[in-house]
């Protein structure tokens, strides 16, 4: 079935992230990586199979039919068109508009401009700075999709508004999210979901993200250690815990390559280990989305697996923050 464009709806019935108060702040200890990565040398094999199941939730209750829990299953990811329209679209652009001009986030670290410009490209926490993003954030539409694809009421781990300018927009090197979140962050395991949904037309001319299909049951261990505050230069240009050009070219070989399009408000879902990346916005269209990263309470961050430290709070949240 399709999901349907009802207006926001706040759904109370399952625990939302905000409110997990009652899970146990204990870690238990971490005995061995199971996804090595930022390594000296080249591993043995250019990828291991993925560990978790992919579709964790088919028991639970949600806004996905049967048939595309199996299309994100089998692909890594889920683009479900027009899934909010009208004046409820409106009212989300004119909330992003909004954000993106507010002089006083402009030089904040949680703030990301474009290489060469002032012009901000990426503004996280948006969940916290904004009411209405909240709301969007609990919405049982993306609520209730990750909690069917990672099998538990999700929290959020990230959040942001993303914005490609016109003729200007950078692109992003090919990436496992999970790889970054896992070596930078702490986070276990693959039991998180991005919810993305487009503001703006996305079309093949501005710079639509690009995913290869099926590569989320594969991890690519990537080379290079990683330095101190990489998150700084990695939020603009992605050097490090980039994918060799062999295994992508091997995996591209295999699967393919597939840029979801289409008009602004569709929603794109896919999986964390999902290899992902966008050329440069040549077009006069801008770009924009507004992304939610839905992470399990038993998966959250802990010691990051290859990093001196932990990235800023703004990076990713816990179960209980209260950021600002």
């Amino acid at each position: 079935m399709a999901v349907s464009n009802t207006p926001l709806n706040v759904v109370n019935a399952h625990k939302q992230y905000s409110e997990m108060t009652d899970i146990p702040s204990a870690q238990p200890a971490v005995a061995k990586d199971a996804y090595p990565s930022r390594l000296a040398n080249a591993p043995a094999s250019l990828w291991q199979p993925r560990q978790e199941a992919v579709v964790k939730g088919q028991h639970l209750s949600g806004p996905l039919s049967q048939a595309q829990l199996d299309e994100f299953e089998r692909k890594g990811f889920l683009f479900i068109p027009n899934l909010i329209t009208g004046s409820e679209l409106d009212e989300l652009r004119r909330e992003m508009q909004s954000l993106m001009n507010h002089d006083a986030y402009r030089d904040k670290d949680f703030s990301i401009t474009e290489p060469e410009s002032q012009e901000i490209r990426s503004l996280f926490a948006v969940h916290f700075l904004s009411e209405r993003l909240g709301e969007l954030a609990r919405d049982e539409r993306l609520a209730g999709a990750a909690r069917q694809l990672i099998g538990a009421d999700p929290y959020v781990h990230q959040s942001r508004i993303n914005y490609k300018p016109g003729f200007a927009g950078k692109g992003f090197n090919w990436h496992s999210d999970f790889e970054t979140w896992h070596a930078e962050d702490g986070m276990p395991n693959m039991h998180a979901v991005s919810a993305s949904l487009i503001l703006t037309d996305n079309h093949e001319f501005n710079g639509p993200l690009m995913l290869i299909p099926g590569s989320h049951k594969k991890f690519v261990p990537c080379l290079g250690e990683t330095p101190e505050d990489n998150y700084k230069r990695s939020l603009k240009t992605q050097e490090i815990g980039v994918p060799s050009e062999e295994a992508l070219a091997a995996l591209v070989a295999e699967h393919g390559i597939e840029a979801p399009k289409g008009k602004a408000g569709g929603l794109l879902l896919f999986d964390c280990n999902t290899l992902h990346a966008s050329n440069a916005n040549l077009s006069p269209d801008p770009r924009s989305n507004v992304f939610f990263v839905f992470n399990r309470p038993d998966n959250r961050c802990r010691a990051p697996f290859a990093a001196p430290t932990r990235r800023p709070d703004f990076l990713a949240h816990g179960a209980n923050d209260a950021w600002s």
